[in-house]
């Protein structure tokens, strides 16, 4: 039995039973949930994939509980098909991708300004400022987020609503990690500055094997700042 609250977007043509469509999935960042993706779902459906997008736990519709790196992991592995053609991770959602790529074995991966390293400005509060984000009203988020459609901050203004602000205890402990030389193509989607990635970590990670490519002039959310843009940089791999 699935652990987590599942959103999928069958594969146009398909049905909606999945057969014989290729599988992508989606994980979505600290605060968000399904939500994020309200774009990104939909065309990669259009492109031929079966979609799946998890609630991690302690956002969205997906239960409450401990939450660890390794907890937010296993919870993916147990809930989403194996060996998808293709997973993207944002952010925290990238991070716990990097933990169950192993598990998850996808064809390829891409890792979405990923949440590898501590914030290289504002680390000491980002609990803090997460944690305030719980009391967001739609002005709020389309004041932080002043480049979103008016449809990415409801859908943001939704999912903190349904998020679990306990999650950010996480962060005040979290020193990073360093992710393992990938095993099958594996693109490092970055933000320009990206305040999480620095160049001379992009330098190492582009050794290790990674991909690297920068989305010109977009903030974190590279995917609701610049959907073409974002587009535009998974050219080759969907």
């Amino acid at each position: 039995m699935p652990r987590l609250y599942v959103q999928e977007w069958p594969a146009r043509g398909d049905g909606g039973s999945g057969g014989g469509s290729r599988a992508a999935l989606l994980v979505h960042g600290i605060t968000s949930d399904s939500g994020s993706w309200w774009r990104v779902g939909p065309e990669l459906a259009a492109r031929g994939y079966h979609v799946y997008a998890p609630h991690l736990r302690g956002h969205g519709h997906s239960p409450r509980g401990a939450y660890s790196v390794r907890a937010w992991a296993d919870d993916l592995v147990e809930s989403v098909p194996g060996e998808p053609e293709l997973a993207i991770g944002h952010s925290l959602g990238g991070l716990v991708l990097a933990a169950a790529v192993d598990r998850l074995r996808p064809r390829r991966v891409v890792y979405e300004d990923p949440a590898w390293f501590p914030p290289t400005t504002g680390r000491g509060d980002a609990a803090k400022r997460f944690g305030a984000q719980k009391d967001w009203t739609l002005a709020d988020v389309r004041a932080a987020y002043p480049r979103w459609e008016l449809a990415a901050c409801e859908a943001k203004l939704a999912a903190l609503g349904r998020w679990d602000a306990a999650t950010t205890g996480f962060v005040t402990e979290f020193g990073g990690i360093e992710p393992k030389p990938p095993t099958s193509p594996a693109l490092l989607m970055l933000a320009d500055p990206s305040t999480l990635i620095v160049p001379e970590k992009a330098a190492e990670l582009r050794r290790a094997g990674f991909e690297v490519r920068v989305v010109p002039g977009a903030g974190h959310v590279i995917h609701n700042d610049d959907i073409t843009g974002f587009f535009a940089a998974l050219d080759g791999w969907i």
